[in-house]
């Protein structure tokens, strides 16, 4: 297994485990507590499980201290002499039993209380040592999951900067580079773009995979839809012109339940469509990441849901949708709401635009899809033309039908309008708020239609 695979495209559930956000929610329903963790390792739901919290980095004794909630923690399990670190030998045979099943676990440094940071380079170089020795391929008296050997480490750092952190990343890529086992390191900034807390390391170090979350933020899941929240787009152009690593992929990080987060839930249906849109319009997208386990499963197998929904996406292989917006003109004013292409990305307007599209969390567009062909490099004019769409050619152009999968560059007329898919679609109404679809104008049926929808099996 390998979630950063260059020329492939694989689709994975991540699925954070440790922290019994159900139980902190529902402190009197005990019965959907947290399990353990090779519990949710018997189905083909979830790829990855990111053990969270490794919470302290420098502990009692300089020591690293891990808090996995009702599982193991420093106040009711026995910790190792001088240190507050828990021995959570117990849980051995479970990170061994997933491993043995093709899951990948990894453990999660930081949490929204943690109490992390650097104040040196020695001193991350030496704390990359202290994390390989005790949780990696390296040797210690002080594992606190035994024997068990761990698949990398994940940044959930959620406060201060990210001084120093390149420094740690980089050390434990040194120390792995020789081992017999792939060792991997991803993050979980927040959505919204450039991370505070990230930001830096995220441009300096090499990751194979990042989480944003996409919830309790703006640019939420909630915003779907709306130029001027949702940025899958800024996150697909750092993975591809940014990231040290060109091959990282982006996942979109999601509640499992109502309970789960303060804000950013959203149905599974409409998770979703929304994971098999962007899995259909940006070349990093990876998949998606739940919080947590148990909100999961409690949530009646959200996690079983959205793998049945990506794995019916098709899980290898990209094609670039095509540049099927007008391409952008130098010159022009365009308002809110209007599509171009340019530079390889199809582009909707916040508000109103003049300016040429770029990937800028303060500018004036939002790229909502990666994009390929005609229409995708610079167009310049020195007269300003309309922004209105002229009349469409609706003769032979079937009328939309939300039991129909459109594929992109498709036509239909919907009230009296001929629209055009920008990408794969099923379901979404013509003008509604997925965005899928472009307004091409009243009907004018002059010409024969390009494109005659089919029905897809």
């Amino acid at each position: 297994m390998d979630i950063g695979s260059k020329g492939l495209y694989f689709t994975y559930r991540f699925r954070y485990w440790g922290q019994n956000s159900y139980g902190a929610a529902h402190g009197t329903d005990t019965a959907n507590f947290q399990k353990t963790l090779s519990f949710y390792c018997n189905d083909n739901a979830v790829d990855v499980f990111p053990i969270a919290f490794l919470n302290v980095f420098f502990g009692t004794g300089g020591v690293p201290s891990i808090n996995l909630a009702n599982t193991c923690n420093p106040t009711d399990n026995a910790t190792f002499p001088g240190t507050s670190l828990p021995n959570c030998a117990a849980l051995a045979s479970d990170i061994t039993t997933c491993q043995s099943k093709g899951k990948i676990v990894t453990l999660s440094l930081g949490g929204a209380t943690g109490a992390v940071g650097f104040q040196s380079d020695a001193q991350a170089t030496q704390f990359a040592q202290t994390i390989w020795n005790l949780f990696l391929g390296g040797s210690s008296s002080t594992r606190p999951f035994g024997n068990a050997v761990l698949d990398g480490v994940d940044l959930d750092i959620e406060g201060g900067t990210s001084t120093y952190y390149a420094t740690f990343v980089n050390e434990i890529r040194s120390l792995s580079a020789g081992a017999s086992k792939r060792y991997y390191v991803t993050a979980a900034p927040q959505c919204v773009y450039p991370d505070a807390a990230l930001g830096g390391v995220l441009n300096s170090a090499n990751f194979d995979a990042i989480y944003g979350m996409f919830y309790n933020n703006p640019c939420g899941l909630q915003a779907f839809g709306q130029a001027s929240g949702w940025d899958f787009g800024l996150w697909d152009n750092w993975a591809r012109t940014i990231s040290p690593n060109k091959n990282v992929k982006v996942y979109i990080g999601a509640p499992a339940s109502s309970s789960a987060a303060g804000s950013g839930y959203v149905a599974i249906d409409t998770l979703s469509s929304i994971a098999t849109q962007m899995r259909r319009s940006f070349p990093s997208f990876g998949g998606v990441m739940l919080w947590d386990a148990s909100q999961a499963y409690a949530n009646n197998r959200y996690d079983q849901a959205i793998k049945n929904a990506l794995s019916s996406a098709g899980g290898t292989g990209f094609s670039y949708p095509a540049c099927s917006a007008p391409a952008y003109v130098s010159g022009n004013s365009y308002s809110g709401g209007s599509q171009v292409s340019y530079n390889g990305y199809i582009w909707q307007a916040k508000w109103f635009a003049s300016g040429a599209p770029a990937s800028d969390p303060n500018g004036d567009w939002s790229a909502i899809s990666a994009c390929q062909g005609a229409g995708s490099t610079t167009s310049t004019s020195t007269t300003s033309s309309p922004t209105a769409t002229p009349g469409g050619n609706c003769a032979g152009v079937a009328t939309w039908s939300n039991s129909v999968a459109y594929t992109g560059g498709a036509q239909v007329i919907y009230n009296g309008h001929l629209w055009m898919a920008l990408w794969w679609t099923q379901a979404d109404t013509p003008g509604g708020a997925a965005g899928v679809w472009t307004d091409n104008g009243p009907c004018s049926a002059s010409k024969r239609a390009a494109y005659s929808p089919r029905k897809l099996r």
